[in-house]
């Protein structure tokens, strides 16, 4: 990240889940690291309640981090179990069917998807109905080793990068 800021970037996107729990510790850690660095970070994340979690990309500097986008559309059954909610359980991701379809970072309008978002319908033409600027595709593919998901994730979102005409910025970790 300091390298890329050395070399002008303003923004670094990191995978899906690259952060793991999002705690105020990890927080601090960060924040720390980006001191003197003049440069934001995208980077994937989760953050833990007492009813579940969420998918999350957060938006770090050194002088702030914020939740940026909350997954809309989590994979079923391994990660979104609305069943446990209807039997009085707690527990698994929440799905923001309806929430945040673009986010504004740096003066852009961005569609973030994450993971299974960017094989599916729904949540890419929410966000075009918006008219984004950049797509902002990320995921976690560390758990697929030896099997073609990834290269599939990646195909579906310059897919859709090409049929909207817009740029696309991915960040996968493997």
């Amino acid at each position: 990240m300091r390298r890329a800021a050395v070399e002008g970037a303003s923004i670094v996107v990191l995978p899906e889940s690259a952060l793991g729990l999002w705690t105020p510790t990890v927080e601090g850690v960060w924040r720390d690291e980006l001191h003197g660095v003049d440069i934001t970070v995208i980077a994937g994340a989760a953050t833990v309640n007492a009813r579940g979690y969420d998918n999350v990309m957060l938006a770090i500097s050194a002088v702030r981090a914020d939740i940026l986008y909350r997954e809309r559309m989590p994979v079923p059954v391994s990660m979104w179990q609305p069943w446990l909610a209807w039997t009085g359980q707690d527990g698994g991701a929440r799905a923001h069917f309806f929430a945040n379809p673009i986010v504004e970072l740096g003066g852009r309008r961005i569609a973030p998807l994450i993971c299974y978002e960017q094989l599916i319908l729904w949540p890419v033409l929410q966000s075009m109905l918006h008219a984004p600027e950049v797509i902002v595709a990320t995921g976690n593919g560390w758990w697929t080793a030896g099997t073609s998901i990834v290269a599939i994730q990646k195909a579906s979102a310059e897919a859709w990068a090409r049929l909207f005409g817009i740029p696309l910025v991915t960040a996968f970790n493997l």
